[in-house]
């Protein structure tokens, strides 16, 4: 029965404390022994516990049995009220009684806050009915608390707010409450103050919950239709799906089939997360759980499929999530050049974080490998990461680009693409496909210049929530990255909000940690997808002794790429081994060379046998040496060690 089921989430910027407010909820429904916990317990890659930061959605299953905290109720029977409408001499109402006597199943799933990882928040958000909107007190409202509202509302939910960290000495608990107010319109005596770390105000919070997420629909007669939101992969059992049960039931032995793949199954164990793997008999109508599926071929078993069953099937499948849309793009290597290996790790990495996408590509230097698209720079880095802790892989990424759209000459059939109807000189990627443009996701795939009639690349927009006294740092610095400042805003509390379209390619590298800088940390930020837009695009080229080095080429706008191509010589000068001759190091756009370095030869003293005689001795065998030298450099060739390119890609984000 749902009646006492309750599912929600938690949903805040980066940092404000979910993790430690799921901590208290654990320890408070005693789902976890005492002896067992430890901080941030549902985070269990060791990389979000290095970083601090919740990557992976979490969810867990907790039993809860609320209390009315009152010294006078500790009988609580019915004949002891004398009127059910309003409070009496115990402090309870008619209604509390079968509130207090109840057991609330209570399925929690814990969100990460980064930008990068909004796409996890999104799937959270379609498995449950309700969200705890969660801010810092120290930190007020964040761009991400912003974004995640949006689309908690966006998808029905029922918000309640609370303001956390209110034990720390020095906060501005009421201004932050004041600004949640006014965020969600609501009064400030319905926004929670509570403190993660201490459990103040935690337990009220979950009674509200209680009270106010309402209780999932579905019916456990009708066909089974199940969400899969999130899977994982087991080597003995096979893809294990995390899913939402809309309606119907499921059993250890039914028949069930994926109505995305059409692929059938037998159902080999149901069961549910608390936080553990727990197996149980059955998973009915507005539970979240598992099932193992048995099924070998990972990519049998997508997230946003639906699980129906084979014998009496759903008539349509679950609406599931939008279609992911890939920012960044930089190909994937393995070091010692085993493809196969790294496809297994990269397709069963796929299953449990559906944002990645990935298809294959050939490098001369490097080989065989992937080239990969990711929702941002910290989605790049986390999964090169987990390539190499989960699957004992070492990982060569390639400089990440983001994709452009190039029409040609040949393809251009009407005079011009106009700006669509938002007016804001964007044009959409399908009317950009109706007049046959090739999509760049490569510097490789970039055409010849003389087949090139314009080139379109993404822009953003752009939020930037600052205290209002770094507004005169954080402007100019935006300004120069190519941003158009569109609005300007001043919350209650102090903050400003700064909306810009910026080009994608400014912000994917190193733009929030320069924005962090320059608010001295106070400053956060969200991007949403804008369009398309003309630009100058040149691809920039690296040769090394005279041969270009296509995993180092960039596409790049013109004003910024001479300043580009200094800093990837430098930094190749430094980073390449000195050779026996000496080594051209430059960078070009086409046939004219814009930044060149030079990397002198390792020099052997060929003098040094030498205890005497004439001075032309001496220099007969240096002028031989220079020849054997710069016969070298006509035919030797340069092989660049694969930590070059991950040392680039360093100091390059």
């Amino acid at each position: 029965m749902t009646k006492h089921i309750r599912n929600f989430c938690i949903i805040a910027h980066i940092d404000h404390g979910k993790s430690t407010l799921a901590d208290r909820f654990l320890e408070l429904t005693k789902t976890v022994d005492k002896r067992l916990m430890k901080e941030q317990f549902l985070d269990k890659m060791d990389l979000e516990r290095e970083r601090g930061i919740t990557i992976k959605l979490a969810p867990v299953r907790m039993i809860y049995r609320p209390e009315v905290r009152n010294q006078k109720s500790e009988i609580l029977n019915k004949s002891k009220i004398q009127n059910p409408n309003n409070q009496n001499d115990l402090g309870f109402r008619a209604s509390d009684l079968e509130f207090v006597n109840s057991e609330y199943i209570l399925n929690l799933i814990d969100t990460p806050g980064h930008v990068d990882f909004s796409y996890e928040v999104s799937r959270s958000l379609a498995a449950v009915e309700g969200a705890i909107l969660l801010v810092d007190a120290t930190q007020g409202v964040q761009a991400q608390t912003i974004a995640n509202l949006t689309l908690a509302v966006a998808q029905g939910l029922t918000i309640i707010p609370a303001v956390n960290k209110i034990d720390l000495p020095h906060v501005a608990v009421e201004e932050t409450v004041r600004a949640v107010a006014q965020l969600l319109g609501c009064a400030e005596k319905d926004v929670f103050r509570v403190s993660g770390k201490t459990g103040q105000g935690v337990e009220a919070l979950l009674e509200e919950v209680v009270r106010q997420v309402p209780p999932p629909k579905g019916a456990a007669a009708q066909p089974l239709t199940a969400l899969i939101f999130d899977s994982q992969y087991d080597t003995y059992r096979g893809v294990v799906a995390h899913v939402r049960l809309m309606d119907g039931e499921v059993r250890k032995g039914d028949a069930i089939t994926l109505m995305g793949t059409g692929v059938e199954t037998e159902v080999l164990e149901t069961g549910v997360l608390s936080p553990e793997f727990t197996p149980s008999p059955m998973l009915a109508a507005g539970e979240i759980g598992y099932i193992v599926t048995g099924l070998k071929e990972v990519r049998q078993c997508r997230v946003g499929d639906t699980i129906t069953s084979a014998r009496k099937r759903a008539s349509r499948p679950l609406p599931g999530y939008r279609e992911v849309r890939p920012f960044v793009f930089a190909g994937l290597f393995s070091a010692d050049g085993e493809a196969e290996d790294l496809r297994e790790a990269i397709e069963k990495l796929q299953l449990n974080d559906a944002s990645l996408t990935y298809v294959p590509q050939r490098s001369s230097a490097l080989g065989f490998g992937f080239r990969c698209g990711f929702l941002g720079l910290l989605h790049l880095d986390i999964v090169v990461e987990r390539l190499r802790r989960e699957y004992d892989l070492e990982i060569i990424a390639t400089v990440p680009n983001v994709e452009y759209r190039v029409l040609t000459v040949q393809a251009q059939t009407h005079a011009d693409i106009y700006a669509d109807t938002r007016g804001q000189g964007y044009v959409t990627a399908e009317q950009l496909n109706a007049h046959g443009v090739l999509e760049v996701k490569t510097p490789q795939e970039f055409p010849d210049p003389s087949r090139i009639e314009k080139v379109y690349e993404p822009w953003v927009w752009v939020t930037v929530i600052t205290p209002s006294t770094y507004v005169g740092n954080i402007m100019p610095f935006v300004q120069g990255k190519r941003g158009i400042a569109r609005h300007t805003e001043y919350l209650a509390d102090g903050k400003a909000v700064l909306r810009y379209d910026l080009p994608l390619s400014s912000i994917i590298v190193n733009f929030y940690d320069n924005v962090k800088g320059v608010s001295q940390g106070y400053a956060s930020m969200d991007y949403e997808f804008a369009g398309f837009r003309e630009a100058d695009i040149k691809r920039l080229d690296i040769l090394i002794a005279g041969q270009v080095a296509p995993e180092l080429s960039v596409l790049m706008e013109k004003s910024e790429i001479e300043r580009r191509a200094r800093a990837v010589v430098e930094s190749l000068k430094e980073l390449i081994p000195r050779q026996m001759f000496a080594v051209k190091i430059q960078a070009a756009i086409g046939a004219k060379i814009i930044a060149s370095e030079t990397l002198s030869a390792m020099r052997k003293d060929v003098t040094a046998k030498l205890s005497g005689g004439d001075v032309t001795r001496r220099r007969k065998l240096l002028e031989k040496q220079k020849k054997g030298k710069k016969r070298m450099a006509l035919f030797g060739n340069v092989e660049i060690p694969p930590e070059v390119y991950r040392k680039l890609l360093q100091r390059s984000t």
